[in-house]
């Protein structure tokens, strides 16, 4: 439903049949899938009569949830940004038609082509692929993640995504801080790493077009093989490392440590894969920054997930766990940041 009380099944079906100058529309299927904390996704297996695009069509719808993050992009916004993608030729589920409302349902939605394949992050990391399959499966999301990277400002206007005019690093740590104090109890252990991220930033930076939640659970595989990746809300220019920091760090890897690309496997075949699509490779520190920096920022989601519960405007035993995660991401960045610190005073 939407929040008019307006049917989204229905609601979709008749924009699907404008959209394509159908003479009738069947909805086989329209059920939620399951996950998307942030967004709300439905499977609709549609079959057209006539118009331009007749057949059979398996299909994602993709809407907002009933509450959202300041950082994420709306729906109109991420259909853009993944339009763009996929004209790149990066491996995305195809855009296909835009809804931007106008009062019918109380938020926009697209539809998109729906990719074969699984998503679980626990089923990918703990599951039975092969070696080598690990390793070709970094090899693909290494290219893929190259190919995004080499969408710049410089080539493409996105308009929903205005150039930034801050260092990526900065940006980050300036956008942590001010969320750290709108919240409601003090978090010192994120204050420290944030001084630490300020303290030691890269002084030279690449911006190019980034995912900003390219990590294990957000991307589908069929019989080892990439074939998309998902969920662009949090797109936006900034550093390619990130993306990098944020697939390697400890938090997406569900608790196989010793893979640290993404929990799949040996961070060599992600970074060898990346290089020879991109024409260069980030180095150790500059990895670890950033993997820092990642850190910090899933314990910011991590409280503002909470909140939506908290607050009362979304209740949820999901969000509320999240929050519970707090101690181990606290940990995960002493256990980065102190070794480092400790290094950097010895040799002072």
């Amino acid at each position: 439903m939407g929040i008019n009380g307006v049917d989204l099944k229905v609601f979709a079906g008749e924009f699907i049949k404008r959209a394509t100058k159908a003479n009738a529309v069947k909805l086989d299927r329209f059920e939620q899938l399951a996950g998307g904390a942030v967004q709300e996704n439905y499977a609709m297996d549609v079959e057209l009569s006539g118009g331009v695009m007749p057949g059979l069509h398996q299909l994602v719808l993709r809407t907002d949830a009933v509450a959202s993050l300041d950082a994420s992009l709306s729906r109109a916004a991420e259909f853009e940004v993944l339009s763009v993608a996929w004209q790149a030729g990066v491996l995305v589920p195809e855009p296909l038609w835009l809804h931007v409302d106008e009062g019918e349902l109380g938020g926009d939605f697209y539809l998109m082509r729906r990719v074969a394949g699984d998503a679980s992050a626990r089923d990918l990391v703990r599951g039975d692929l092969s070696g080598s399959q690990r390793e070709g499966l970094l090899a693909q999301l290494g290219e893929t993640l190259a190919s995004l990277h080499g969408i710049t400002p410089e080539k493409k206007t996105i308009g929903a995504l205005p150039a930034p005019e801050l260092p990526p690093a900065i940006r980050r740590i300036q956008e942590y801080r001010c969320t750290l104090d709108k919240l409601r109890n003090p978090h010192p252990t994120l204050e420290l790493a944030l001084r630490w991220l300020e303290l030691n930033a890269p002084r030279k930076h690449r911006v190019v077009l980034t995912h900003g939640d390219f990590r294990t659970g957000n991307y589908m595989v069929e019989d080892g093989q990439l074939t998309g990746v998902l969920d662009w809300e949090f797109a936006g220019w900034s550093d390619p490392v990130e993306d990098l920091g944020w697939f390697c760090a400890r938090c997406w890897r569900f608790g196989e440590w010793e893979r640290e690309a993404g929990g799949i496997g040996p961070l060599d075949a992600l970074l060898s894969a990346y290089e020879r699509k991109a024409g260069w490779r980030p180095d150790v520190t500059q990895l670890h920054y950033w993997r820092v920096m990642a850190t910090v920022r899933w314990a910011v989601i991590a409280l503002l997930q909470a909140e939506r519960h908290l607050s009362g405007e979304q209740p949820s035993l999901e969000l509320a766990l999240t929050g519970r995660m707090l101690p181990e991401i606290e940990l995960d960045l002493l256990q980065e940041i102190l070794p480092i610190a400790e290094k950097e005073v010895s040799n002072a």
